[in-house]
């Protein structure tokens, strides 16, 4: 005779009802939650909820549709456009701006997802989910990066050829997922590169290699996050969908 799989139980001091914990993470009304619940589309640490399950909302691992939802009242993700001038430090020893300076204070410790030079400017992941930063910093997860970058011109047809196809740096071989021209205008042109490799000043040194120093640089995406129209200096919130995709890009 088969025994039914049933939730793990969680921590009773802890626990909380399952559509209580997806209405407060802004899933829905709670009647609603109940729905998503009932019909199967939530599931608990891999497991399809049922309605009276209750989860603690700092270790459950839960999904709606398969999109992750962040239940964890502690947790922070946001979205930053750093501006040029200022480096990629939340308490810089040198004393130069740093991104403390327009963040002001969290109750929880953030820090950044990967680095912008200081003359780099554009879009910076902050957080203090160590596990995601990681996956998002790592280069086996393979999350891509979008930049626009002003370049000398004029540009030759073959350069993003060649930037596609691979060029060899002094610590080795290095590509682009997809290059475009963006704008021309006499000796200067803007191009969009997005490569999902981090190695530093990676972006400026392929730009060197094949004859067009960068100016100005700008990250416009990081994964499924976008840079938009925020002001440089300017922060926000990610939204639960965004974060839901960013887990999604590392396979969570």
């Amino acid at each position: 005779m088969w025994k039914k799989c049933s939730m793990p139980q969680a921590d009773p001091e802890n626990s909380v009802r399952l559509q209580k914990v997806l209405a407060t993470a802004g899933v829905g009304s709670r009647r609603a939650c109940e729905d998503l619940i009932f019909r199967r589309r939530v599931t608990v640490d891999g497991r399809v909820a049922q309605l009276g399950d209750k989860v603690d909302p700092a270790t459950a691992e839960i999904h709606v549709d398969g999109q992750r939802i962040v239940t964890d009242t502690k947790l922070v993700y946001l979205a930053m456009n750093k501006p040029r001038g200022v480096v990629s430090s939340m308490d810089d020893e040198k004393g130069r701006n740093e991104l403390a300076d327009f963040l002001g204070t969290f109750e929880q410790r953030i820090f950044h997802v990967g680095r912008l030079d200081a003359d780099s400017e554009g879009l910076l992941l902050l957080t203090n989910d160590g596990a995601l930063a990681h996956k998002l910093m790592h280069p086996s997860y393979g999350v891509a990066k979008t930049y626009l970058a002003e370049v000398a011109g004029p540009l030759p047809r073959n350069v993003g050829r060649r930037l596609l196809s691979g060029i060899e740096l002094e610590d080795g071989p290095a590509k682009v997922d997809a290059f475009k021209l963006v704008d021309a205008v006499g000796k200067t042109a803007q191009v969009e590169l997005t490569l999902h490799e981090g190695r530093k000043h990676i972006v400026r040194r392929m730009m060197d290699e094949v004859g067009h120093p960068v100016s100005r640089l700008i990250r416009t995406a990081v994964g499924p996050i976008r840079l938009g129209d925020m002001r440089p200096g300017g922060f926000r919130h990610l939204s639960n969908a965004e974060i839901g995709a960013l887990f999604k890009s590392v396979g969570d």
